[in-house]
C-alpha cells in the first residue's frame, strides 16, 4: 500500500517488529521495506509502565537503528469515576529523560485526547510534565486528537515547534470528543493553515499519516489525504 500512493518513511509498530526481534529479523526486516522504498525512521508509539520497559524501548530503538522512540509513559491510576486506569508518570519521565542522554535519542510522547484525559491528552498536558527536561524530550504531536481535545494544533505547533519531534498528520470532523477520522481536505482542521505553520517554523521532521477511517479499504482515504498534503506542500512556499 505505501508503494501505490509513493510513500518512503515509516514509524515502526511493535507489529511491524516486535520489541523482542532478534538481529536477524531486524536486518530482514530493513532489506523487505528497503525492496519496497521505505525507510523506517523511529519506532512507536510503545507503552511503558516499568523502568523496565523504558529500558526495553530504547534498547529496541537502537537495534533497529532509528533516533527517534515514540512513546506514551504510564503507570496505573484513577479515573474521575474510580475506576483504574492508565495516566501520565512523571516518575518514567525521569528515567525517559537520563535515557534520551545516555542514547543521544528524541522522545516524542504522543497525546490522546479527550478518550485519555489522565494520559496526555494534549501537547500543553505533556509540556506541562516535561518543561525542564532536556528538550530531546518532546511531543509526537496527535493534530487531530489535539484539535478533539478543544485545542489549537496551529497554536500549539508554533508555541512548541523546539519539542516537536515527529507529527501524526490527519484530519477530523470536528473539535471535540465525537470527531472522527476523516479524509484529509474534507476535516475541520485547517490543513493549509497548519502547512503555513510547519512552514514558519522551520519543521525539519516527519509528517506521517494517520488514517484511521475504512479500515478494512483504507486505500482510496489514504490516496485522496497524501495527494492533498502534498499538494498543500507544493503550493504554500517555504
Amino acid at each position: 500500500m505505501m508503494k501505490k500512493v509513493d510513500a518512503h518513511y515509516l514509524c515502526i509498530k511493535d507489529f511491524h517488529l516486535p520489541l523482542k526481534a532478534t538481529e536477524e529479523e531486524i536486518a530482514a526486516f530493513h532489506a523487505k521495506c528497503k525492496s519496497f522504498g521505505v525507510t523506517g525512521y523511529g519506532v512507536g508509539p510503545i507503552y511503558m509502565g516499568s523502568e523496565e520497559e523504558v529500558n526495553i524501548a530504547f534498547a529496541y530503538a537502537k537495534r533497529v537503528g532509528v533516533k527517534t522512540v515514540v512513546g506514551v509513559p504510564f503507570k496505573m491510576g484513577k479515573d474521575d469515576k474510580g475506576k483504574e486506569t492508565r495516566v501520565a508518570s512523571p516518575e518514567l519521565l525521569q528515567v525517559v529523560n537520563r535515557k534520551v542522554k545516555e542514547y543521544d535519542m528524541k522522545y516524542a510522547i504522543h497525546n490522546h485526547g479527550p478518550d485519555m484525559p489522565q494520559l496526555f491528552p494534549s501537547a500543553e498536558s505533556a509540556i506541562e510534565m516535561i518543561k525542564d527536561m532536556d528538550t530531546r524530550v518532546g511531543l509526537c504531536l496527535d493534530i487531530g486528537h489535539q484539535y478533539r481535545d478543544g485545542k489549537d494544533p496551529l497554536k500549539a505547533m508554533e508555541q512548541y515547534a523546539d519539542r516537536v519531534h515527529d507529527i501524526p498528520i490527519k484530519n477530523v470532523t470536528s473539535g471535540n470528543k465525537q470527531g472522527k477520522g476523516i479524509e484529509m481536505p474534507r476535516g475541520a482542521i485547517d490543513m493549509p493553515g497548519f502547512v503555513r505553520t510547519l512552514r514558519k517554523v522551520g519543521y525539519a521532521g516527519v509528517c506521517s499519516l494517520e488514517y484511521e477511517k475504512d479500515m478494512d479499504n483504507p486505500l482510496a482515504g489514504i490516496a485522496e489525504s497524501i495527494g492533498y498534503f502534498r499538494g498543500l506542500m507544493d503550493a504554500i512556499p517555504g
